[in-house]
């Protein structure tokens, strides 16, 4: 049997989407009534399967609005309440790096009042047995230089720029995670619907088949020692050796053992945090989603078109609403200084591009600039948020001026012309260079690539190579990591590309 309980999303300080009917909810007994009033409206539900769910009616935005949910003689009281937007924010380590740790983290003591407000889903699993005793002590907090600390800083420099902008009070849910795959995002059924996804539910169920949850917990606290224990060495081994290698660290530590043994207690599997992150906000009622992933599946990089599409269509799914706005961060440059260019980044990039071009009602901001050589986590994050900012206010809010800022130049189209390949754009009002133009090649029926000669003909580019007399294929930054020079006249990068996926898929 339920007690009667709103879900942990809800609480005092929280931002409530405006001018949309909310979504309030929670679990309680069977047959019970829940009575939910704000600002003199009072609505009605009741619990069914040990779960409710109250719509409130659209409400302008506000500010210090008042919610009581009741059940019986309990009555849950939430102050100091917002309406304004609301977007979850959801991804890896580049959307979970926090604002402190950033390059703009001076904004902690210089922004005033921002109107920005932060719901951290807990970053824990289901089955760890402290779980829903924790997470009845997360709560929505306002902004000030502490409790803003760990935020997400890409979430917040975002949120920032439209409460600005717009006005009003912006909430951001967060809901990410290092070191995770989209798999990790999604649902059992949804990867089981087809067998490239499929190949991530295999490797768990074959990691598991025959164990016990008793010994698949054991081998994950036994995991969980021997990896604090771990790192407690490197922590000692980099004080007294800041430029040694990662083989040297494990020579000195024991192997790494990260991410640990795949079970339904690991974080790091298919399915964990979908159920434990994921489901525990939904359907809280938002205006979108913005996303920062991509990085953890590029060793499946074919696949990504397919899996990071159906993430999008679950995700819409379980909100109600399959035009919610999906926002994402195309990958910038990377590349670790001990690996050679696999080229694999290039293939999640173009996945991307794919599921812009694609699937209805997303942006993407493009980043490939913002990369740094050997570290995966960029520390410069505001212009991210800024870039995700512009595609919000663009394509979501309506802003029709915002056009032409609002877009990186994208590849369209070649023709072959003058032993050369002349390109063609859209969002492009012509461009500009930030040092020596790199990055461009051309190659003929052999698909050996070449370095091309670069001519700048306004809104097109025309590359050539001596080398490549009758030229068939072109590409620009087809690499892991690069210089990124070329930019559109309103400084955001021209975007990666090749003019034809010959006989490689990205679904």
């Amino acid at each position: 049997m339920e007690k009667f309980s709103v879900a942990a999303v809800f609480s005092s300080n929280m931002v409530l989407q405006r001018e949309k009917p909310v979504n309030i909810f929670g679990c309680g007994k069977d047959g019970d009534t829940v009575a939910v009033q704000s600002e003199g409206v009072r609505r009605t539900a009741k619990v069914i399967d040990g779960r409710w769910l109250v719509k409130l009616p659209p409400h302008k935005a506000a500010d210090n609005v008042t919610i009581t949910v009741s059940c019986g003689e309990e009555n849950k009281i939430f102050t100091n309440v917002c309406y304004g937007e609301v977007w979850l924010a959801g991804g890896q380590s580049n959307m979970e790096l926090e604002l402190q740790n950033c390059r703009e983290k001076d904004a902690l003591q210089n922004d005033k009042e921002p109107n920005v407000r932060f719901y951290y889903t807990q970053k824990k699993v289901i089955k760890e047995e402290d779980f829903f005793e924790t997470e009845k002590n997360t709560g929505w907090t306002e902004f000030s230089s502490e409790n803003a600390k760990a935020w997400s800083a890409v979430g917040y420099f975002f949120a920032r720029e439209l409460a600005k902008k717009l006005g009003v009070t912006v909430g951001v849910v967060g809901c990410n995670w290092g070191g995770t795959s989209a798999s990790h995002w999604m649902s059992r059924e949804i990867l089981e619907k087809d067998s490239d996804m499929r190949e991530y539910l295999n490797d768990l169920d074959k990691a598991t088949e025959g164990k016990s949850d008793e010994e698949q917990k054991k081998e994950w606290k036994e995991y969980q020692a021997y990896d604090k224990a771990w790192y407690e060495k490197s922590l000692v081994f980099y004080k007294e050796h800041p430029e040694g290698s990662w083989d040297e660290c494990q020579e000195f530590c024991g192997k790494n053992l990260y991410p640990g043994p795949i079970s339904e207690y690991n974080p790091m599997c298919p399915t964990v945090l979908y159920k434990s992150m994921i489901q525990r906000v939904r359907p809280y009622t938002l205006r979108g989603f913005i996303y920062y992933q991509g990085e953890s599946d590029d060793h499946r990089p074919r696949t990504y078109y397919k899996l990071f599409r159906e993430l999008i269509g679950l995700w819409r799914n379980d909100w109600g609403d399959d035009s919610l706005p999906f926002l994402f961060v195309q990958l910038p440059m990377h590349r670790y200084k001990a690996d050679p260019d696999y080229k694999h980044w290039c293939l999640i990039r173009e996945a991307q591009m794919k599921v812009f071009d694609t699937v209805k009602n997303t942006g993407i901001a493009v980043a490939l600039d913002m990369g740094e050589f050997n570290e995966i986590h960029p520390k410069s994050k505001e212009p991210v948020g800024h870039r995700l900012a512009l595609q919000a206010l663009y394509s979501v809010y309506g802003f029709e001026n915002m056009k032409d800022e609002a877009f990186s130049p994208m590849y369209e189209s070649y023709q072959l012309t003058d032993g050369g390949m002349l390109l063609s754009f859209r969002y492009c009002n012509g461009f500009k260079v930030e040092g020596e133009v790199c990055g461009f090649e051309i190659a003929g029926e052999d698909k050996e690539f070449k370095p091309a000669k670069v001519e700048f003909r306004g809104e097109q580019i025309f590359i050539s190579s001596e080398e490549v007399p009758e030229p068939l294929y072109g590409r620009y930054n087809w690499t892991n990591y690069g210089e990124v020079t070329v930019y559109g006249v309103n400084g955001l990068p021209l975007a990666p590309f090749r003019t034809c996926r010959d006989d490689e898929k990205t679904e």
